[in-house]
């Protein structure tokens, strides 16, 4: 570890609980897929709640010399507030998060800092996601809609056009600047099912670059159950389809808006 190379970015890694049956192979995995990275982050920021069996658990767990900066979350431990938390407690110039059941691929990080030379007028950075299930079968990619000539007049890069015509986006993996993310207001807890969404069309409609790498970056488990995304489809109280185009139509009205809004969902407005 102490002649790897060392990137000026911070890894958010929100976890809320242990209960997910193979929590423990999952944290893992993800662990290592960061510390395989032939260029290292500074420092991994895990942001987690105040759940008895996961601070013992990170307390035991051996993170084999990544520098580690835990932010325990007494408050609200939604996704959205998690991350907002752990980029404010992160002492990187640049960011990215992962989900506890995600991996990095090898060679991200070494990506990332040769576009980070090569393309210093931008500020974030996109990764080709791989969508799996939980048996880890292919399901679909991720962010590659910033390629498509029929969505975009810029190949590769991610404006408010494409966002319009296309909502399918994924923010673990991105790398943006961590000033860029407090100044936009970062995400909205109050937005439901499409707050990446919303977070994308915010930076973009203030004219932020954003580049999709054209390589493959990330591995996402879709629709793991207990996710956030699981429980709006399968959960208790899941959001319906005209509850999810509320969403979707909600965050192209509040994009503009750095500061958060209070929203409430009626469906007799939808």
């Amino acid at each position: 570890m102490e002649n790897v190379e060392k990137l000026n970015l911070s890894v958010v890694l929100p976890v809320e609980s242990t209960k997910h049956k193979d929590f423990v192979e999952l944290f893992t995995k993800s662990i290592q897929s960061i510390l395989f990275q032939e260029v290292q982050p500074e420092e991994l920021v895990v942001v987690h709640s105040d759940e008895e069996s996961l601070v013992n658990f990170l307390d035991d767990f051996d993170f084999s010399g990544l520098t580690v900066n835990k932010v325990r979350n007494e408050g609200n431990t939604d996704f959205q507030s998690q991350v907002n938390l752990g980029v404010k407690g992160s002492k990187s110039d640049w960011i990215s998060i992962i989900e506890f059941d995600d991996e990095f691929a090898k060679i991200w990080f070494k990506n990332v800092k040769t576009y980070l030379e090569s393309y210093g007028d931008f500020e974030g950075f996109l990764p080709l996601v791989v969508d799996v299930d939980e048996k880890g079968q292919f399901v679909g990619f991720t962010n590659e809609a910033t390629f498509a000539a029929n969505m975009n007049t810029e190949i590769g890069i991610l404006t408010n056009e494409v966002l319009l015509n296309y909502q399918n986006f994924q923010s673990s993996g991105m790398v943006f600047k961590k000033d860029l993310f407090e100044k936009f207001g970062g995400f909205k807890p109050s937005i439901k099912l499409s707050f990446v969404y919303e977070f994308l069309l915010r930076l973009t409609y203030n004219s932020v670059k954003i580049m999709t790498i054209p390589r493959i970056g990330y591995k996402h488990v879709n629709m793991r159950e207990g996710s956030i995304f699981w429980n709006y489809k399968f959960g208790n109280n899941p959001i319906t389809s005209d509850e999810a185009t509320f969403w979707i139509e909600t965050a192209k009205k509040v994009h503009f808006f750095k500061d958060e809004k209070e929203i409430s969902y009626e469906p007799e407005n939808v």
